[in-house]
């Protein structure tokens, strides 16, 4: 199935949490925090704002930060996004 945003919508999908500490401690499963680091998967083409368009900034493959609790989650074929608008987008990570 594919899925394509409309607008300036962004669809991303969430990093997988660390499984271990960086000195070696194997965390359980409650205990694992997913990172609010995410992938840009697929990016809307724009919309019209006050008479002005948008310009999509992201790019595919491109990771970014947002909030944990922000856009709308849903789980496609076994996969888990999000679809959230650019500007609730906080930073690009280089």
């Amino acid at each position: 199935m594919n899925i394509r945003p409309l607008g300036d919508r962004v669809v991303l999908k969430q990093f997988e949490a660390e499984e271990k500490t960086k000195s070696g401690i194997i965390l359980t499963a409650k205990n694992q925090e997913k990172p609010s680091i995410f992938e840009v998967v697929v990016v809307g083409d724009g919309k019209m704002a006050d008479g002005t368009e948008v310009d999509m900034i992201l790019k595919v493959g491109e990771k970014v930060i947002c909030n944990k609790f922000s856009g709308l989650s849903t789980k496609i074929d076994e996969d888990e996004f999000v679809i959230i608008r650019q500007g609730e987008i906080l930073a690009v990570v280089d």
